[in-house]
């Protein structure tokens, strides 16, 4: 059986639902009139040609033509080959040099996102202070599973690659989740640096993954011992701001295999 091309596709959509050109447009107008903007407005010229031709809709009428067929958006957008779950992966292949937010979208929970990681399935995030469980190095997550670690009350922050901090604790590059609803420093007393409160820290200008300790309104972030970073003191709610307390960590356990001609003394985490 041939694929069907593009335009092919759309045409049989409308076919199946048993709709006319005409009937698109109708509809579409509606669309366009509770918008209050024209173009999401598909004419039925406009349908025809489109039908019968490579043209790439815009993005206005390709949200109508998903409202009318009853079909994902992003189903349409991998029609003309826009395919959303791989943001992460282009993310990736351009990693920035500090530490900052970032987002893990999920568009379609019947299929999978590239994330540089793979969890354990028995991950638990919901009784974890620190860490919560080890993972696996670079592959596919099923968006189930990225559902599980609630999304909507948790963001995610990336550790810059020039960002040693807590390294070797927290590598650069690695990816932490973070819980905004514990912004204020724990005082209670850890056994190991593994049950120490890590904290995700809004700057003037910009952001940083530390121990905290705050004295005299003065916001101390703490390296980890074997960092080359020194404790910076920031005075707190002017220079610095707590995000929340990171609940998760994912990292690489090895640095990546470098080239042949790579200069290792410039990698991150190398001392």
């Amino acid at each position: 059986m041939n694929k069907l091309s593009p335009h092919e596709h759309l045409k049989d959509l409308r076919s199946r639902l048993g709709i006319t050109t005409r009937d698109v447009a109708e509809l579409s107008q509606q669309i366009a009139e509770a918008e209050g903007d024209p173009e999401f407005q598909i004419s039925n010229a406009w349908l025809t040609q489109v039908e019968n031709s490579d043209s790439v809709p815009s993005i206005f009428k390709l949200y109508s033509l998903s409202a009318v067929y009853r079909i994902k958006f992003t189903d349409l957008l991998r029609l003309y080959g826009v395919d959303l779950e791989k943001i992460g992966q282009h993310q990736l292949a351009s990693p920035l040099p500090h530490t900052h937010l970032t987002t893990l979208e999920v568009y379609d929970p019947d299929r999978t996102v590239s994330f540089p990681v793979r969890f354990d399935r028995s991950f638990d995030i919901d009784n974890t202070n620190l860490v919560s469980r080890m993972v696996e190095v670079w592959g596919e997550v099923p968006i189930a599973l990225i559902q599980h670690l609630d999304i909507r009350h948790n963001l995610y922050g990336y550790i810059g690659l020039t960002d040693n901090t807590l390294y070797p604790l927290l590598r650069p590059g690695s990816f932490v989740l973070i819980d905004p609803r514990i912004r204020k420093i724990r005082t209670l007393e850890w056994r190991t640096e593994f049950d120490r409160p890590i904290y995700f820290i809004e700057l003037r200008d910009g952001y940083a993954c530390s121990w905290c300790d705050l004295q005299d309104g003065r916001l101390l972030l703490m390296p980890h011992p074997l960092s080359p970073c020194r404790v910076r003191s920031l005075n707190y709610g002017s220079e610095a701001e707590i995000i929340g307390q990171v609940t998760a960590v994912a990292m690489r356990l090895t640095d990546p295999p470098l080239p042949d001609s790579a200069d290792v003394s410039r990698l991150p985490g190398r001392a």
